[in-house]
């Protein structure tokens, strides 16, 4: 049995990796979140709540769970709130994976840290890899400096970097830009939409499959793992409109000046998959079959 430690696991991504891994023979999945465990309850896997920001907490932790893998999915991952609450990003998504990658040190743990697009300036989009980094906001910028201490560790590591995570979570109060669009559209409100920033969204299924790849192979290294459709946020809204047979024309193509945000958002960020599709048999799907995948989990 592989021993994996999840951290996040409340999260969108730590929701699906937990379901995925718990599934399977051969994984023994230690889930971990702020506060009360807020997955379904299935066969296969553990519960720990724990605080990232105690030192002693996460070394007790994997002191007693022993694992052979750790995923880190847990981040402060709004941007407006990184840019207002500075202190408490840089805990959560620097000193915590110092804390992590310690315990990972000691007990001999594969490490994933799971990253973001926002570490580019989106300038110069989609990248690869091996591109420079440069963020242009705090959140990014936070995630850039724990890549560099994954980098610096004695641990055998691996960075996956995503973009645009979408789906459907188990916690109803989670929104994502689908059943946004849809909720608004069906009440016949108008929406403000961006067109002038460039994504490309990752279904989480998707990035799920991609990470349990990389812990399969125990792959080294940083991998990319997205759509591979390069899409505004308008793109994505048209796409939910036209698939729901939802008035299109109540949608409205703005560009991010419209809305007065305390982060800078870069404007073409993506990535090229190719590497994640040859080393590790990454296969994302097209958003078309993202949003018919989510439509159906929505019960519609």
């Amino acid at each position: 049995m592989m021993k994996v430690l999840i951290t996040g696991s409340n999260g969108l991504l730590g929701q699906y990796l937990v379901q995925r891994l718990a599934a399977l023979p051969g994984y023994d999945v230690i889930a971990t979140g702020r506060g009360a465990n807020r997955l379904r309850q299935q066969e296969g896997y553990r519960y720990e709540s724990v605080n990232l920001a105690d030192e002693a907490a996460v070394k007790g932790l994997i002191e007693r769970s022993q694992p052979d893998v750790i995923v880190h999915a847990a981040a402060m991952t709004q941007a407006d709130d990184c840019e207002r609450n500075k202190d408490s990003c840089w805990m959560v998504n620097v000193t915590a994976t110092r804390y992590l990658l310690q315990g990972a040190e000691r007990s001999g743990a594969f490490f994933l840290f799971l990253s973001t697009d926002f570490v580019f300036d989106g300038l110069d989009g989609p990248y690869r890899e091996d591109d420079p980094v440069n963020p242009v906001n705090y959140y990014g910028a936070s995630k850039a400096a724990a890549e560099r201490i994954v980098k610096q560790s004695k641990a055998a590591w691996a960075i996956a970097r995503t973009v645009l995570v979408y789906g459907v979570a188990d916690d109803p109060r989670r929104s994502n830009i689908i059943t946004w669009v849809k909720s608004n559209l069906e009440q016949k409100k108008k929406l403000k939409v961006v067109n002038d920033q460039w994504r490309t969204p990752t279904l989480v299924q998707d990035l799920a499959e991609g990470c349990r790849l990389i812990i399969d192979k125990r792959a080294e290294g940083v991998f990319h793992l997205s759509g591979k459709d390069m899409l505004t946020p308008y793109d994505m809204a048209v796409q939910v409109a036209g698939y729901l047979n939802l008035d299109a024309k109540l949608l409205e193509k703005v560009d991010g000046s419209n809305f007065k945000q305390p982060a800078k958002r870069p404007a073409k960020t993506g990535f090229v998959v190719e590497k994640a599709e040859t080393e590790l048999g990454f296969a994302p799907r097209s958003f078309e079959e993202g949003l018919k995948i989510v439509v159906e989990q929505l019960g519609k």
